[in-house]
């Protein structure tokens, strides 16, 4: 059993009181592990009476580094020390192994912004070594828990609302890095004086790789904080190595997508070929717009450079493209919506009058190609086509046939809610694909598309309003109508 605390900022006897009353409730803890600063401006007074052996830490207590100049003088020693009875530093980077086999990574400091780095600071090289030291190490899984003082940049993408912080602008990226390589089980982090527990995140690729263990992140406030945001975590862990195989990767209901998952992706996506040619006389829908999908690279304000841009841009179509809203090809009446990246239009010999199609502007060819601004206003549409369908009584359903097209469509087909439920939408595709022996496999919820399948993999996807997917991954002849002869 193991209690981990935030900001701890000198108040000493905040939190060792704090530690005492929970023992002497609830049993004794193995150790306590601090994030964040453990020293504050003002801490001389009472660590002198910790430093000289007059009181003593009530529990083995294990403290990060400084995060500022200031702090510096309280650490001696960088690989290391104890610093007063049951008070030890672990170190600026590194991994404590317990006795019983639990394994804990830690870095301190906070991310440098300049080179050389300050010595309360990590570069790029600390994280690098740290990752090697245990990467290296035959069968590594991942380690049981990792310990930062910054909070991972990104950490809150795929999950529950980390409240007033915006994880897209604060904590560290290498941080991000670091936690995406050493797959901890929990991960620690404090600075922001806010309590946030994320949701449970996986480490694996569902239906391409083997199961591993999720991972859940804590952020913790600081100690005695007047707003009475939590500041102390209770848990209790088994050594990864002692754990049974099959329960260390159990998957609980509630885990999502990997937050870092696009820092594996930001390598150079290879370009798939495009597969043949779109059938012309099905369904369809376009836009207008000439120069909008051309604007965008210009909006990426910092530094004035646009050759990072130029290399986001979409491929270009190979040919005569009927979707590419600024294609002479595109039938403008048909356009309902057109927003930054993406357009709304009616399906050409749709299955209903509103049968709509959500689009990209720029040439895409499947939803696994967009980059992250074009996906989040794809989501934008499909929740508000959700809530306009269901103030008129109907739910949708949603598909994608990556398989001799060129261009995204996605479709979106509205059904009466007094006729089906999605269950009932949901059991038609799976009987359908049966009676064609087509495989369709669920995915797990809180993942997505972009998860089971590669730029360029030919497949077919089912999505729900629910939020259920269906997925089967292509790999010979594929009927055209699948997706229209369900609903229909």
């Amino acid at each position: 059993r193991r209690l981990a605390c935030g900001d701890v900022e000198g108040r000493l006897e905040a939190i060792f009181g704090r530690v005492r009353a929970i023992q002497a409730k609830s049993g004794s803890f193995d150790m306590l592990l601090c994030v964040g600063n453990f020293f504050g401006s003002t801490s001389e007074a009472e660590w002198a009476e910790y430093r000289t052996g007059a009181k003593k830490a009530p529990i083995p207590t294990y403290v990060l580094g400084a995060n500022n100049p200031d702090t510096l003088s309280y650490f001696p020693d960088v690989s290391g020390c104890e610093l007063a009875e049951n008070i030890t530093y672990l170190g600026r980077r590194g991994v404590y192994s317990g006795c019983s086999g639990l394994q804990i990574a830690y870095l301190s400091g906070t991310e440098a912004q300049q080179q050389p780095a300050p010595a309360h600071c990590f570069s790029a090289k600390d994280v690098a070594e740290l990752k090697t030291s245990l990467l290296s190490t035959p069968n590594f899984r991942g380690v049981d828990i990792l310990l930062t003082s910054p909070w991972p940049r990104d950490v809150g993408t795929f999950a529950n609302s980390a409240g007033e912080i915006d994880t897209k602008k604060c904590g560290s990226k290498l941080v991000s890095d670091l936690a995406a390589s050493l797959k901890p089980r929990y991960h620690f982090a404090a600075l922001e004086k806010a309590y946030y527990e994320r949701l449970p995140y996986r480490n694996h690729m569902v239906l391409q790789e083997t199961p591993q263990h999720v991972t859940r992140f804590i952020a913790l406030a600081d100690v005695g904080n007047t707003s009475k945001k939590k500041y102390l975590y209770a848990f209790s862990i088994v050594p990864m190595s002692s754990m049974d195989p099959a329960e260390l990767v159990k998957q609980p209901q509630d885990v999502t997508e990997n937050p870092y998952r696009k820092l594996r992706k930001e390598a150079p996506k290879s370009k798939a070929p495009l597969s043949a040619e779109e059938e012309p006389a099905c369904q369809f829908f376009f836009d207008l717009n000439k120069h909008q999908g051309k604007k965008r690279p210009s909006e990426g304000k910092e530094r004035g450079d646009s050759q990072p841009k130029q290399a986001k841009k979409p491929p270009q179509p190979t040919g005569p493209c009927w979707f590419c809203l600024a294609s002479p090809e595109v039938e403008k009446h048909l356009v309902v919506s057109i927003g930054t990246h993406c357009y709304l239009a009616l399906a050409k010999g749709g299955l209903s009058p509103d049968h709509v199609l959500i689009l990209p502007i720029g040439h895409y060819q499947s939803v696994v190609d967009l980059s992250s601004e074009v996906l989040e206003e794809v989501t934008k549409y499909k929740a508000a086509l959700k809530e306009f369908f269901r103030s008129k009584g109907k739910r949708y359903v949603l598909f994608e046939r990556n398989y001799r097209s060129q261009h995204l469509q996605l479709q979106v087909i509205p059904v009466p809610l007094d006729l089906c439920t999605s269950e009932d939408i949901k059991e038609a595709f799976i009987t359908q694909a049966q009676e064609q022996q087509i495989e369709l496999l669920e995915i797990p919820e809180h993942s997505d598309i972009a998860q089971v399948a590669q730029p360029g993999t030919p497949y077919f996807y089912v999505e729900l309003d629910t939020g259920e997917k269906l997925f089967h991954r292509i790999r010979g002849r594929f009927p055209l109508q699948f997706g229209r002869c369900v609903p229909a």
